[in-house]
């Protein structure tokens, strides 16, 4: 059977239209991977890559800037992670720069984002050349003290439920007084007796010292009071004269050992 010239115009325009996505494919591709710009490697070194894969995003400055060339497990410790940057983006990019795991949005995919240097530093990395890595939080130990206080949130409250439970069924101290009228009556009553008493010592207090201010005044205990007041300053002046006296011995005493 013979192919007809209709028949061949079509396969060539299916294997031209292969070709075209082919190549489109190819440069697409190997832009993401900057296989077509000149580029530099630098790398940086983790204790967690958190689920970076190669082939992530390298981000700088909100734009992304190259891809993750590798990653690889040097001890137990730490693992490696080589960046391939763009070499236009080099001069921006600090020995002092802070290589970090983020994210694409929310629940985007994993990416390296560089934070800008020039702090310490105004000298540009090298080809090849080494960032401090910031570790990312590990999320695990994150979950299991949420989890942890969770756990804890949840028994307060419990424990707080039946305590509310049983106040408002009348048991324990608390209940019986916020649910007995009768106890509350009588508790209300001790404390206005309490008021009244303290109210009477203070009326009481006040008699006193009329009755005592009456008793200075009065002529047939004024001299009473004259002669305690004389006492007391006579008792004062020979406390004074006993400190001055002691004080002059001393002096004397340091002299004569001079």
């Amino acid at each position: 059977m013979k192919t007809t010239s209709g028949q061949k115009i079509k396969i060539g325009l299916f294997t031209f239209t292969g070709l075209l996505v082919l190549v489109l494919a190819i440069f697409f591709i190997g832009n993401q991977k900057n296989l077509f710009s000149s580029t530099f490697d630098i790398y940086g070194t983790f204790r967690n890559v958190n689920g970076l894969q190669v082939g992530n995003n390298v981000r700088f400055a909100g734009i992304n800037v190259g891809v993750v060339q590798a990653i690889n497990i040097v001890n137990d410790s730490s693992v490696r992670v080589d960046l391939t940057l763009n070499s236009n983006v080099k001069k921006f990019i600090k020995k002092d720069a802070k290589l970090s795991i983020g994210s694409d949005g929310l629940m985007g995919d994993k990416l390296i984002v560089i934070a800008p240097g020039g702090i310490s530093s105004n000298d540009e990395i090298s080809g090849g050349g080494q960032l401090n890595a910031v570790n990312p939080i590990d999320v695990d130990k994150v979950v299991v003290k949420l989890t942890g206080i969770a756990d804890n949130a949840e028994r307060i409250t419990n424990g707080l439920s039946l305590m509310v439970d049983k106040v408002n069924s009348g048991k324990g101290t608390l209940g019986k007084l916020l649910n007995d009228d009768k106890l509350a009556n009588n508790l209300d009553a001790t404390v206005k007796q309490a008021q009244s008493t303290i109210k009477n010592v203070h009326t009481t207090s006040s008699a006193l010292n009329t009755d005592l201010k009456a008793a200075q005044n009065n002529f047939l205990l004024k001299g009473y009071f004259k002669k305690q007041k004389k006492k007391q300053q006579q008792d004062s002046i020979k406390k004074a004269q006993a400190t001055a006296s002691g004080a002059t011995g001393d002096q004397k005493s340091a002299q004569k050992q001079k």
